[in-house]
């Protein structure tokens, strides 16, 4: 494990799946974590819980995003949370986690779908990073939580595929624009992952998973843990030499046929 010790971390999205694991690693690891959540508070708790019982940090941080004012809510939620636990309101680790999602035929997407989807995948972080610029430390990190579909033509995730890349454009734009202050940014792209939403799916259709994992390198989907470490490595000290790069943590999907 890496030492974040005396650093500080919000992990948007962090109450369940990916984000939950997100929050945990890098609170194991050391770090004070504002574990965000739009919806389920009792969930977002339950993740500090979890943090805590394992010897971390962590404060529950509650905002709706893709709305209104939602990027006014959570940095005044997270400034107060900081100062409470730390005395100042600085933030060393920014993961760009939230998002939804949106499967079906393109033809069959709607102008609200199509909204609702910017708002949350695209507007959000980048209100939200642009906002906590100022709040970073000099040798921070900005890690934003793409796909591996943005590297693929799936017909029934268009707009969901849209918004992640734009989030890798964003990643690396910014990654030039903040060097200077040693400040890194990154994507992770995650491919299927076993988390409460995905594994519903696994359940009512056993046979969907063998599949998904036949059509990666390794031989298996991922679990929450996978994509964890290496948001850790990025956000750690023996990450500082790599910014404005797309890292694929799809455990090789759709690499080409074995032959």
């Amino acid at each position: 494990m890496s030492d974040l010790t005396r650093k500080t971390a919000l992990v948007t999205g962090a109450s369940r799946g990916i984000g939950r694991a997100i929050a945990q690693r890098l609170a194991a690891d050391g770090a004070l974590v504002a574990v965000h959540y739009g919806r389920d508070e009792a969930a977002a708790k339950e993740t500090v819980a979890a943090i805590e019982r394992a010897g971390g940090r962590a404060f529950p941080l509650g905002a709706l995003l893709g709305v209104e004012g939602d990027v006014d809510e959570l940095l005044t939620g997270l400034s107060a949370g900081l100062r409470e636990h730390t005395g100042d309101a600085r933030l060393d680790i920014l993961v760009n986690n939230a998002g939804g999602g949106q499967f079906g035929p393109v033809e069959q997407v709607t102008a609200e779908e199509f909204d609702r989807l910017l708002a949350l995948n695209v507007r959000a972080p980048f209100l939200l990073t642009q906002r906590a610029i100022p709040l970073l430390n000099d040798g921070g990190r900005i890690i934003n939580i793409s796909s591996v579909a943005t590297r693929m033509a799936i017909t029934m995730e268009v707009p969901y595929a849209m918004t992640k890349a734009a989030l890798e454009t964003m990643s690396r734009t910014l990654a030039n624009a903040l060097g200077t202050r040693g400040i890194t940014v990154n994507a992770v792209a995650p491919g299927v992952t076993r988390t409460d939403f995905t594994t519903p799916g696994f359940q009512a259709h056993p046979e969907t998973e063998p599949i998904m994992a036949s059509m990666t390198a390794l031989g298996r989907i991922a679990e929450p843990d996978d994509i964890s470490g290496v948001v850790a490595f990025l956000a750690s000290e023996d990450g500082r030499y790599v910014t404005g790069q797309v890292v694929d943590a799809s455990g090789g999907t759709w690499l080409g046929p074995r032959l």
